[in-house]
């Protein structure tokens, strides 16, 4: 049984016709079996095809894929019932940070195939961990971008420049205005939508680590989070009226419709707006949070990674598996299917709806989410919609600070005692 299994156990009470079955290492006919199950559903069909074709390529191992509905809350009832897939297809956030934490993830500082990952992501991933460990515990495999889309087509005809700082950007939203064009759409209906400017703002704004100095008691989120909270007021002057009353999908439609110069979300929004329009002219720019240009950097973080589970009992065909994933062909059928970005290093097309953040991208100048590192139970997303319709900072940022102590406070314990032991 693994140390910790506390942020697992909600699971429980699931059904055991809603599990997943596990695969033993080996099958009748003498080939090593290998289960992979990731949590992202929109991706299925690239799967399945990399599924196929690993299988047909392969004599001794046998490839099996799933993508469950709420895979999550699937592989934390499987952790608890001791069923461990051998690779785990997880995103970098704080789910990620529990696995370790619970000694789920096996170290894979020994495969090889790090060498070609870009060490920004790795970076990022070992930003995740509650207190420092040893050890590289996933293998990052694509990531997205959030920042600003924007209609390209649209930017040309009225001659409107990509804004490098934060005071360029409010002239922009008022030169859009005059034009009698709405600058932004939000759809904050749906309070995840509220993290992506959040999320966008904050990594210009406040230090990419705060969420650790908070843990380790050296400041607070009144003090680092206030500029982004007053120009998330202040940004969302320039978009639709009653923001809160449009959802993600209704934001999509609109700006695929021109309704919109700009949207402020990510990469992954690109495949629902052009479900709406498909011969739109999308790019992108980094979010200017900061009054200094050299100050920008891009929201990204690692959308999908590979983790190999400690009860693995053929770590070196698991790796042979990811071996086949890195793959540069299979990398690239990934993004386009997917509009991403690699982690792999390497001559990769990428979206030219990501040309504005190429630069980024190439140099590495690339900084996590936020809301990677914020406990689910905390709902900071419907904490930043009540407060942009409240629109009162102080009490936000007050809030912020107790839950953050509440929600958090195992962790700011484990941290206490990381630092008293290690001084």
């Amino acid at each position: 049984m693994k140390k910790k299994l506390v942020c697992l156990l909600l699971a429980c009470t699931m059904p055991a016709s809603f599990l997943l079955s596990g695969c033993s290492a080996n099958s009748g006919d003498g080939k090593i079996q290998i289960e992979l199950v990731h949590y992202k559903p929109e991706a299925v069909d690239v799967f399945e095809q990399l599924e196929e074709e690993f299988n047909s390529t392969h004599d001794d191992i046998r490839l099996t894929i799933s993508s469950p509905n709420d895979a999550m809350t699937v592989l934390k009832t499987r952790f608890v019932r001791e069923d461990y897939p051998d690779i785990l297809g997880i995103g970098g956030d704080i789910n990620y940070s529990y696995f370790i934490d619970s000694d789920i993830l096996a170290d894979v500082s020994d495969y090889e195939g790090l060498s070609q990952i870009n060490p920004a992501y790795v970076e990022i991933l070992e930003g995740l961990e509650f207190v420092p460990t040893d050890g590289t515990y996933g293998v990052p495999y694509v990531a997205n971008a959030a920042g600003v889309l924007y209609n390209r087509a649209m930017f040309k005809e009225h001659g409107w420049e990509i804004p490098k700082t934060w005071e360029e950007l409010m002239t922009l939203c008022e030169e859009i205005q005059k034009e009698g064009i709405l600058p932004f759409y939000f759809g904050f209906k749906d309070t995840w939508t509220c993290l992506a400017p959040w999320n966008s703002l904050a990594v210009d704004l406040a230090p990419a680590d705060v969420c650790k100095q908070v843990n380790a008691g050296n400041t607070a989120f009144s003090e680092e989070y206030r500029e982004v909270a007053e120009k998330m007021l202040e940004l969302i002057k320039y978009g639709e009226e009653g923001p809160f009353a449009y959802g993600y999908n209704d934001a999509c439609t609109a700006f695929a419709n021109g309704q919109s110069a700009m949207f402020a979300i990510g990469s992954y929004a690109i495949p629902q707006i052009k479900s709406v329009n498909p011969d739109m002219d999308i790019d992108s720019f980094v979010m200017p949070g900061s009054s200094d240009a050299d100050g920008n950097t891009l929201n990204s973080g690692v959308d999908l990674m590979f983790a190999v589970t400690e009860e693995c009992e053929n770590k070196e065909a698991a790796y042979e598996v990811i071996d086949f994933l890195l793959a540069d062909e299979n990398v690239q059928a990934y993004l386009d299917d997917q509009n991403a970005v690699p982690c792999k290093t390497g001559d990769f097309t990428l979206a030219p709806n990501l040309d504005g953040m190429k630069s980024y991208i190439e140099s590495g100048n690339m900084t996590d989410y936020q809301d990677h590192y914020y406990p689910a139970e905390m709902a900071v997303d419907a904490q930043i919609q009540t407060f942009l319709i409240n629109q009162d900072p102080d009490a936000f940022l007050t809030k912020f600070d107790s839950d953050w102590a509440r929600y958090n406070r195992d962790i700011i314990r484990m941290v206490e005692e990381y630092n008293a032991q290690h001084k």
